[in-house]
This record gives structure tokens, C-alpha cells and sequence, in this order.
């Protein structure tokens, strides 16, 4: 089993998962948007905390930039009529502290807005994990201090990506915008990201 990859992002594919090269090897990670700039910069690249997932015809990997993502998406696996692809949209619709506070708060009108997810799912989230949610999701995750908020992060490359960019060329937008996420009101950021994409 694959638990931690540290490499050079090559590629994207049209699905939008990221190629990783690790010393000569490309790992194709289905990830949530956002993760390369979440994710823990090294000399080498990123490095990406991995799910793997093992069915009878396949082996698929899942990429986060924290362990605390990659527990929730394990913790979203785990229940009843909850697969990968599903556990991935929630965690690429709503950051983690905005989704464990979904959750606590019993916001079924916030979980049924993401795709994939109907009534009873979202009622099945909230039954199994309200109350039992680490307090540090609710709280917020600790950002690295090279990298911007995982909210405002998420939500830049989100709209850009809606706007028709593909994920890895909104990445690199805002990872250009540096300390500016976080800092500055998100009308303004999205705006530097689009100078930055039309040059």
C-alpha cells in the first residue's frame, strides 16, 4: 500500500488528475482541487499524503496535501453508499473545516448542493459523523507558512475552473498570487489570477 509520494508534477490528465513523477515513475492521483497549493513543497517537488484503493479491476490513487484530508476521505469511504468518487467531491466542493461544520451544524441543504450527493447521503453524514469529528477540523487546519489559506486556495482554483481553466493552469495562477491569498479580498484575487492566465 502507498501511504506518502514525493515527486515532480508532470502532467494532468483530461479527468484532472495529476501525473507525479517519483524517480522515474509517473503515479496517476485522482485529487481534490487546490492540493498542489496546499500541498508540502520539498526540493524534489510535492509531497502528496496517498490513498490507495484496491478493487478487482483496478488500483486507484488519491492524492491530499495533509493527513487530515486524506483521514477525512478514508472517514467519507467508510460509510454506507459512499465511494471514492463521491468522498472526492465532497472534499473538492467544501474544505474541511467548512465541511465538518456542515456537519455539526446539520447543513443538509449545503451538503445536498454537491454533486453526487442526494438527501439520504447527505442525512447519512451527518447521522454518522456529527459529534465525531476531530476538534482541529472545526477549527481549521494549520497552513504551511509558504503556502496560502486552503480555503481561499480551494475557492480561487474552483472559480477558476469553472470559468473553463483547466485545474493545473489555475494552481499555477494562484500559487503565482503567493501570500496575496489569504491576505486579500477574493474579488480582487480572482482578478490577478485572470492577469496572470491572459499573459
Amino acid at each position: 500500500m502507498i501511504g506518502r509520494l514525493t515527486g515532480e508534477v508532470v502532467d494532468e490528465t483530461a479527468e484532472g488528475a495529476l501525473v507525479l513523477d517519483v524517480g522515474g515513475v509517473g503515479y496517476v492521483l485522482a485529487t481534490p482541487p487546490g492540493t498542489l497549493g496546499r500541498a508540502e513543497a520539498t526540493h524534489g517537488g510535492v509531497t502528496l499524503h496517498v490513498h490507495t484503493h484496491v478493487r478487482e479491476d483496478a488500483l486507484d490513487l488519491f492524492g491530499f496535501a495533509t493527513r487530515a484530508e486524506r483521514d477525512a476521505f478514508r472517514l467519507l469511504i467508510g460509510l454506507p453508499n459512499v465511494g471514492p468518487k463521491t468522498a472526492l467531491g465532497v472534499l473538492s466542493a467544501l474544505p474541511l473545516p467548512e465541511l465538518a461544520r456542515a456537519i455539526e451544524k446539520k447543513e443538509i441543504g449545503r451538503l445536498t448542493a454537491i454533486g453526487g450527493v442526494g438527501k439520504k447521503t447527505a442525512e447519512r453524514l451527518i447521522l454518522e459523523l456529527s459529534g465525531k469529528l476531530p476538534q482541529a477540523w472545526l477549527a481549521g487546519e494549520p497552513v504551511p507558512a509558504a503556502g496560502p489559506r486552503p480555503d481561499d486556495s480551494a475557492r480561487l482554483i474552483g472559480a477558476l475552473s469553472n470559468m473553463g481553466y483547466r485545474p493545473a493552469e489555475a494552481e499555477r495562477a494562484v500559487r503565482a498570487l503567493g501570500d496575496r491569498v489569504g491576505q486579500e479580498p477574493l474579488a480582487d484575487l480572482l482578478k490577478a489570477a485572470l492577469g496572470l492566465l491572459a499573459t
